[in-house]
């Protein structure tokens, strides 16, 4: 048993949790730096198409960008982790993170060619990689066990209402600076810098006893093997589970023919805008479910409503409403996902190692990512929408099922 239960509550005010306490100010600072460092990066990454576009450059540019950016980023989170678990003070590691994230973001302004765009784009999500595990990993320490649902989905949610208002904001600034992309760019240091300064002067980081140095492979043998299976459950759903735009891409096709292409494509980026509004929506409703029921089964409930929208694409008709519908599940499903995943990792691994273990599941997470949009990618344009969105279904139920397992297990000792 651990020995946490015995101190009083009121001994470190940034452990409180359970009941009203779970929301104090490092859990409020760890939100909105998620909504201020979203807001950053989703205004670059709104205009950043039309951006290359204005440098006559191909579209495979966008695509080489966001892979290149997104493994970087993956693989830094698992050495971040791993690093940062032998730190008796992490909290300097995630002020460096946001503030290289905005630098990058911001750097986009100085860009005359898409390979600086890449460079750009490439140091900002290695700012990312940096400081996701370590926020994860303070968020984790600052309230019970009791309270992580509720922490998590509460900076999910924070973090979501950052990616709906920052394509607004660029779509304002782009009109009033007449599309002066240099000078929106430069705007996106303000958010940026202020989500740095949110974590270095709201977080209250918990002490932490000396680490002893252990190896990378060491350290990867001391995480659980309750753990491990939820990676296999989390692996096997992430390699179906595409990235949400290719939902944009089905709207705009289904509604082009009675619509047309002008009028599909706004419907289509409006009902992503739902997508996003049920996302954060959501995310803190998931928090609150993870507290209260078996976190695997809630995971594994959300898992499912992935293989329902998979199975609507596949078997209904596309109507507008149907469509709304799709885009809708494809909200809940992902706060669900998101939340719980984060909030089940902190529950099956002790404090000590919550650095490497957010580390290797985000990793985990990047790697289906990539995966997943190229599979559902070359299926569809092989064999159609059915193939495509029939070998996501089939995972999303596999991933079901293998987390849904974990709740028969008996709890890791922390």
């Amino acid at each position: 048993m651990s020995t946490k239960t015995s101190k009083p509550e009121v001994a470190d005010e940034s452990k409180r949790g359970s009941g009203s306490g779970w929301l104090n100010r490092t859990v409020l600072g760890i939100g909105l730096a998620s909504l201020f460092s979203d807001w950053s990066h989703e205004m670059a990454t709104t205009v950043m198409p039309a951006f290359l576009a204005t440098m006559g450059v191909a579209a495979a540019w966008v695509g080489l960008i966001e892979g290149v950016s997104d493994g970087l980023s993956s693989f830094t989170k698992m050495a971040s982790g791993y690093y940062t678990d032998r730190l008796q003070r992490r909290k300097p590691i995630a002020v460096f993170g946001y503030v290289i994230t905005a630098l990058g973001t911001g750097s986009f302004g100085l860009a005359t060619a898409a390979w600086h765009v890449l460079v750009a784009r490439s140091c900002a999500w290695l700012g990312r990689g940096v400081r996701t595990p370590v926020r994860k990993a303070l968020l984790a320490a600052s309230v019970t066990r009791e309270s992580y649902g509720r922490a998590f989905g509460f900076e999910r949610m924070m973090d979501t209402l950052g990616a709906i208002v920052g394509p607004a904001t660029a779509y304002f600034l782009l009109g009033a600076l007449h599309h002066n992309y240099p000078a929106l760019f430069a705007w996106t240091l303000v958010p940026g810098m202020i989500a740095a300064g949110v974590i270095a002067f709201l977080v209250v980081e918990k002490s932490r006893p000396p680490v002893a140095h252990i190896s990378f492979g060491a350290s990867l043998q001391m995480l659980p093997p309750r753990y491990r299976k939820f990676l296999v459950a989390v692996g096997l759903f992430g390699a179906g589970d595409f990235a949400h735009t290719l939902l944009i891409l089905l709207a705009t096709q289904k509604l082009a023919p009675t619509l047309g292409i002008a009028r599909a494509a706004s419907i289509a980026v409006a009902l992503y805008v739902l997508h996003n509004v049920f996302y954060a929506s959501f995310a803190f409703v998931a928090g609150w479910l993870a507290d209260r029921f078996q976190k695997p089964l809630v995971l594994a409930a959300g898992y499912a409503l992935a293989a329902v929208m998979a199975a609507l694409i596949i078997f209904a008709p596309m109507t507008p409403w149907m469509l709304a519908a799709v885009f809708v599940l494809g909200g809940i499903y992902v706060a669900v996902e998101e939340t719980l995943e984060d909030s089940l990792c902190a529950e099956l691994v002790g404090e000590e190692h919550h650095g490497m273990a957010f580390g290797v599941l985000a990793t985990v997470n990047g790697i289906g990512d990539f995966l997943s949009s190229i599979i559902v990618g070359a299926l569809w344009s092989a064999f159609g929408t059915s193939t495509a969105f029939g070998y996501s279904a089939v995972l999303f139920v596999g991933g079901a099922l293998l987390v849904a397992r974990l709740h028969r297990a008996a709890p890791e000792k922390s």
